[in-house]
């Protein structure tokens, strides 16, 4: 172990036993009176503000030490992750995107470390610049955040606030170049000190709609340049929400956004006194609107799904140009003893949560079922008569497995690869659902290329094998299966030949 290895195990310990005298019990806490809590409060955000930052350091050798240039053999993947925010989340137990922020702050602070502070860039004590952008060590990506930064690494600043003064401010341009963000930069800097020194600090979302703001003001004459971004920006992603369930979030383009607002104002319209309608089906159908029990947020969820089912699942050929031949559908997995006997529940494939025995009947009464007969848990085998795996194969796959088979990866089946854990031409492997097993791209490029096996133990269930560079002693790792829907099999057929039934539409029969 090197000295400053020695020396920073040493300072960890001893914060640690520091933050073991502060209390955790809220009845003692209770005892304080109200300046005080809120003094108490303060000292600990300015605590977690001096960790942060130093977290965001670590977080950023991590990122540097495993890059794309890495390939993989960079830290986080050879450590089986993907990239460095899923290795931190991993780590740390935090969300993809606080891992995102540690990762960016990380190399806003590498940058800052490369930037020598004497070169009129970066004060002491961290205090806002002028817009001054010349430095003595290496030139930044980023200039225009090096004071932004410096105050994270002073402690007055916090990571989140870092983040969100770099989203709002964004990249120059040949209009708005790098001086002028800097200007911003300080005139922020300078409204977020005083606010600091006040006792207040603004919290992030604040601080992104200022930033926001005065960056558009730059921008106050460059109405093409701003829609042309914001159209680059657009994006549709799924993340999760509070409740566990996905989270869809849609960042439009100006005319996309004004193309939904009309079709929600459309929907809306006879509970937000829009126009009065004349005929007699306008009438009924803003009366039946109006009548409607649901809740607005509710009426306009169902109403937008099932805009999105009626475009998805029409036969045309611009539909098929967008979502490809396959019609559409979701796979419900239930036990057939469940179903029989109305009891239980079932499953939608890539889904965590559970869906009622009511739900499950009623989409077998409409979709019809497929059944998959499971044997000790394994599903249908081909042999050798084929190198790939059938659809049916995948079906029952991913009946199985829940997804990538990876521990820690959250990859839905839709997404993944069969597996030989016997090789079809190195180890004759056969093409046996027994045999295989689902892996993300990522995740089966990373079992190939850096020397991972999969075995199947005495018990049928597989084991990940690490190569002797990352595990010496090549300590088999559990691949227990991720399908909710198999452990509800095999918790209610323990004993004899469970029957799962699959079902889905008839176009995916």
């Amino acid at each position: 172990m090197s000295e400053f290895a020695s020396q920073l195990a040493t300072a960890i310990a001893s914060t640690r036993a520091a933050l073991e005298l502060v209390p955790a019990q809220s009845a003692q806490f209770g005892e304080l009176d109200d300046d005080t809590l809120v003094v108490t409060n303060r000292a600990l955000a300015e605590i977690r503000r001096a960790l942060d930052a130093r977290s965001a350091v670590v977080a950023g050798e991590i990122a540097a030490r495993s890059t794309r240039e890495n390939g993989y053999g960079g830290l986080a993947q050879r450590e089986g992750f993907r990239s460095p925010e899923k290795f931190i989340q991993h780590i740390t137990g935090t969300t993809l995107r606080d891992a995102g922020k540690q990762v960016r702050a990380g190399g806003l602070l590498r940058e800052l470390e490369d930037a020598d502070p004497t070169g009129g860039v970066v004060p002491d004590d961290g205090s806002p610049i002028a817009g001054k952008l010349t430095v003595a060590g290496a030139t930044p990506a980023r200039p225009w955040l090096l004071a932004a930064t410096a105050a994270v690494a002073a402690g007055w600043l916090s990571v989140d606030v870092l983040d969100s003064l770099a989203r709002g401010l964004g990249d120059p341009t040949e209009e708005v170049p790098a001086e002028a963000l800097a200007d911003v930069a300080t005139t922020l800097l300078g409204m977020l000190r005083a606010a600091h020194d006040a006792g207040g600090p603004a919290d992030s979302d604040r601080a992104f709609q200022l930033a926001r703001q005065l960056r558009d003001e730059l921008d106050e004459n460059l109405v093409a340049e701003r829609e042309q971004r914001l159209h680059d920006a657009r994006a549709f992603r799924k993340v999760r929400g509070p409740n566990g369930l996905p989270r869809y979030i849609i960042d439009p383009d100006i005319e996309t956004a004004a193309l939904v607002d009309d079709i929600c104002n459309r929907i809306m319209s006879p509970r937000r006194g829009g126009p009065r309608f004349v005929d007699e089906a306008g009438k009924t159908w803003a009366k039946s609107v109006v009548d409607d029990t649901r809740s607005n947020d509710q009426y306009l969820h169902d109403a937008m799904v099932d805009l999105l089912r009626y475009a998805a699942t029409a036969d045309t050929s611009d539909t098929k140009r967008i979502v490809g031949t396959r019609m559409p559908a979701v796979r419900v997995l239930v036990a057939a003893p469940n179903l029989e006997n109305k009891r239980g529940s079932g499953h939608l494939e890539g889904a965590e949560f559970p869906v009622s025995i009511a739900t499950v009947g009623r989409i077998a009464c409409t979709a019809g079922t497929i059944d998959i007969g499971f044997v000790d848990g394994q599903p249908l085998t081909l042999g050798r008569e084929q190198r790939l795996f059938s659809r049916a194969q995948r079906i029952a796959l991913a009946a199985r497995d829940g997804g990538c088979g990876w521990p820690d990866c959250d990859a839905p089946a839709c997404f993944t690869e069969a597996h030989h854990i016997d090789e079809w031409h190195k180890d004759h492997g056969k093409t046996d659902v027994i045999d295989g097993i689902l892996l993300c791209r990522f995740h089966h490029m990373l079992l190939h290329n850096n020397g991972w096996r999969i075995i199947r133990d005495d018990t049928g269930h597989f084991q990940l094998i690490p190569p002797p560079q990352r595990d010496p002693e090549q300590a088999p790792i559990a691949m227990p299966s991720k399908s909710p829907a198999l452990r509800d099999l095999q918790r209610v057929t323990s004993m004899g030949e469970p029957q799962p039934r699959q079902i889905h539409p008839p176009a995916l029969a």
